[in-house]
């Protein structure tokens, strides 16, 4: 369930309340579930959203409170033999594989002005796309993380 900025000068907002809603509805069906991402900046960018635009009901907060870095609890909990702790790393060595042949979060960002900067209704939503696909990997890399981290435990 993609929460996306939109394309208009209040785009960024409109993404952050989408967001907020969200995640007020998972609280709301699923109690307080935790957010699993991967690397510290998850909270860093929360504070910033809160700071800018606000915090409806609550709910940014509820949402910071129940954040579970899981690139930190792996760091702290095994040792691979990898260059880096990178989820593009760790997802390999676990056996995640992604469907694109290019990706990345700088790409994900020159596609997204791309398709700011777009007239084109086709390649915008063709820009939009593959941004959503890298996005909706990133979390089933992570997912795959988590739960070969799981098997793991005694």
């Amino acid at each position: 369930m993609p929460s996306v900025a939109g394309f208009g000068t209040n785009g960024d907002k409109e993404g952050w309340l989408v967001f907020l809603g969200s995640a007020k509805r998972f609280f709301r069906d699923y109690g307080d579930l935790p957010f699993v991402h991967w690397a510290p900046y998850e909270k860093t960018y929360l504070d910033r959203y809160i700071k800018r635009y606000g915090d409806v009901d609550g709910t940014a907060t509820r949402v910071k409170a129940n954040l579970f870095d899981l690139l930190t609890v792996a760091k702290d909990s095994i040792v691979l033999p990898v260059p880096s702790f990178s989820l593009k790393v760790v997802e390999k060595y676990v056996g995640y594989k992604r469907t694109q042949t290019e990706y990345g979060g700088d790409l994900s960002m020159a596609q997204y002005i791309e398709a700011v900067e777009t007239s084109d209704e086709a390649k915008r939503n063709e820009f939009m796309g593959k941004i959503l696909k890298y996005n909706s990997e990133d979390l089933e890399a992570t997912w795959a993380v988590f739960q070969w981290l799981r098997s793991k435990r005694p």
